[in-house]
């Protein structure tokens, strides 16, 4: 099994994050166009809040820390 390599895994989710954002839509009207624009915006939050984690990988147990705390200015 290859070595599990935390940033670049961190990188590639930023980078489908921004893929969804660049992602034409399809030639669909209606219900078809809505869902279409509903799922673009799960995968992009799903994308985004795994690359904004922080990764740890401690005896075999990988977890993404996301702090979803509102920033407080000059703090």
């Amino acid at each position: 099994m290859a070595e599990l390599n935390l940033e670049e895994m961190i990188a590639r989710f930023g980078a489908r994050a921004a893929a969804v954002k660049q992602r034409p839509l399809p030639p669909v009207a209606g219900e078809e166009r809505q869902r279409f624009i509903e799922q673009a915006n799960n995968d992009f939050q799903d994308f985004a809040l795994i690359a904004g984690s922080t990764p740890s990988l401690v005896d075999g147990i990988l977890t993404f820390t996301v702090d979803l705390r509102p920033a407080t200015p000059n703090s």
